[in-house]
């Protein structure tokens, strides 16, 4: 999917660049049949870009926005460690709210400038906690 809009270059900032990925972000999940719950959630194990559902599943979305694809794909810098951190990130998530038996999944959502529009990719159950997070 691919957006005229200039947004992101416009930005000064790498925050306010990021702030415009997630809007774009959002808006590609909710066309998608997301329902963005939350964004931006903060936990004492680190950042939670988009907290959404997708049907009864509970998703935990990190989204990745570059400038282009030159060094690879957006989706590709969720390495290890960065799993590893979102996966403390959502059990703290859930132990805080008070969420249990429900499926959860975590996607990833990488946009990339291209011509000046975003091109986004999506991967439902991106990969899966390594670790048991049972609240």
């Amino acid at each position: 999917m691919t957006s005229s809009r200039n947004d992101w270059e416009s930005q000064p900032h790498a925050r306010a660049r990021g702030r415009a990925g997630e809007d774009r972000a959002c808006a590609f999940l909710a066309a998608r049949g997301y329902r963005v719950l939350e964004r931006n959630v903060s936990t004492p194990a680190g950042e939670i870009d988009v907290v959404a559902e997708d049907g009864d599943t509970l998703c935990f979305v990190e989204v990745k926005a570059r400038a282009d694809s030159a060094h690879g794909s957006a989706v590709a810098f969720v390495g290890p460690a960065k799993q590893r951190r979102l996966a403390r990130c959502c059990a703290l998530y859930l132990a805080t709210r008070g969420v249990r038996d429900r499926p959860i999944r975590f996607d990833v959502l990488g946009l990339e400038r291209e011509n000046g529009a975003w091109r986004c990719e999506l991967v439902r159950g991106a990969f899966e906690a390594t670790e048991s997070f049972q609240v």
